[in-house]
């Protein structure tokens, strides 16, 4: 399989110049950022995975995956974003193409009490929606509080989400509902469970997040991963459950 570069360079508007030029950005932000937040001791940081599946031959498939994420703790505030890349490709058509981006603010009232606000943007261009965008605000615990290898926290709250598509666009308010469990088996391996249910009057989204991480060399991991998006109101002719398994290269500074 040959990569014509230039064809990538000269159409500078293609979806994947546009996610390679956001995650380039995103890392030399993170890069220069890191220095002023040195004198707070794991104040900022950052996490980059990517994983790749080329074939050619008889079948010529292109899969990449990849994901960003940062985290700034200042005091009794915790900043997120992560950002998450699908695409995939046979025979040189483009198959799937999702882009999920979630911004959250998280303040820690009590050391098992917090109040979390979470913005999201999704982009799926195989799903039947343009896009989706979702804010709500939640109120949270954290659970398993003495024990060291164990974490587990939920949280739950209000919002609104507004879907566009091709047939028709509609707000609605969402209840929401999140859990998120941590069990680290051993000094090098690490198990989490993430579950959340979006329920709104037009349509319900459920996602699932299941990772076993286990560490390499310093700061280089690798982890796999089934993630699971359910809508139950969908566009005619389109699924309401799509799944990625993945095997990613993870690398923290």
């Amino acid at each position: 399989m040959k990569l014509n570069l230039s064809s990538v360079v000269t159409n500078f508007d293609t979806p994947v110049v546009k996610n390679l030029t956001t995650c380039i950005c995103l890392y030399v932000l993170s890069s220069m950022l890191q220095p002023l937040f040195a004198q707070e001791e794991n104040a900022l940081s950052t996490e980059i995975g990517v994983s790749a599946i080329f074939t050619s031959g008889n079948t010529e498939d292109e899969n990449i995956k990849f994901n960003i994420g940062l985290e700034w703790i200042h005091d009794e505030w915790k900043y997120g974003f992560t950002m998450d890349g699908f695409r995939s490709s046979q025979e040189g058509d483009l198959s799937a193409q999702r882009l999920y981006n979630v911004a959250t603010v998280t303040l820690d009232m009590t050391d098992n009490n917090f109040i979390i606000t979470q913005l999201s943007y999704e982009d799926d261009r195989f799903s039947g929606y343009d896009n989706q965008t979702q804010i709500s605000v939640n109120y949270g615990q954290s659970l398993l509080m003495g024990r060291e290898n164990m974490s587990l926290t939920y949280n739950i709250g209000l919002g609104m989400r507004s879907s566009r598509s091709e047939e028709e666009d509609f707000r609605e308010g969402i209840l929401r509902a999140e859990g998120n469990y941590s069990w680290k088996v051993s000094e090098n391996v690490t198990f989490t469970q993430e579950l959340s249910v979006d329920g709104g009057n037009e349509s319900t989204i459920v996602r699932s997040s299941s990772t076993i991480e286990t560490a390499i060399v310093g700061d280089l991991s690798m982890k796999f991963s089934i993630d699971i998006k359910f809508q139950s109101e969908v566009p005619s002719g389109r699924e309401k459950t799509d799944t990625i398994t993945a095997l990613s290269l993870i690398y923290r500074f």
